[in-house]
């Protein structure tokens, strides 16, 4: 078993002992994503901590998405629930990185492959995405490779 998905096993055990509703049904949930992964596809199989962790990144994807989506619908209670589970999914996603950080990645990435204008975006998402890995979401990284190329 991947210790990733052993962590959050203990975690949703430590939480429903300590009766925290919010933290063991957000951590239920997550595992259930992480089982339903595992037995997707003609085979059942375990899972690596990095696709453990590529399913906690989407789960508090979801909750952001959902938080917006509510507070648009004028709900603010649900909005707020979403939002205190993407801030527990959270506590298991890697240190995000800060604006700083990313813009001189993504300048850096440009002034390395020498290109310009809208149409160089696909090539310096490449180049960028790895460097930065799960630490910043795609969105957050694209609209900053659309500001320094000026599109």
């Amino acid at each position: 078993m991947s210790t990733f998905k052993s962590r959050l096993q203990n975690d949703l055990t430590e939480s429903i002992r300590a009766r925290d509703e919010l933290r063991s049904s957000t951590l239920r949930l997550t595992l259930t994503a992480v089982t339903n992964e595992e037995v997707a596809g003609k085979e059942a199989r375990e899972l690596s901590d990095g696709e453990v962790l590529k399913i906690v990144v989407r789960e508090a994807k979801k909750r952001r998405e959902a938080a917006e989506a509510f507070d648009q619908g004028n709900r603010p209670e649900q909005a707020a629930r979403e939002r205190a589970e993407g801030e527990i999914l959270a506590e298991y996603l890697p240190k995000q990185i800060d604006d700083a950080e990313l813009k001189s990645i993504v300048a850096a990435a440009i002034a390395e492959l020498g290109v310009s204008g809208p149409s160089a975006m696909g090539q310096v998402m490449k180049a960028v995405r790895p460097k930065i890995g799960d630490r910043a979401e795609g969105g957050r990284i694209a609209a900053e490779i659309k500001g320094q190329l000026g599109s």
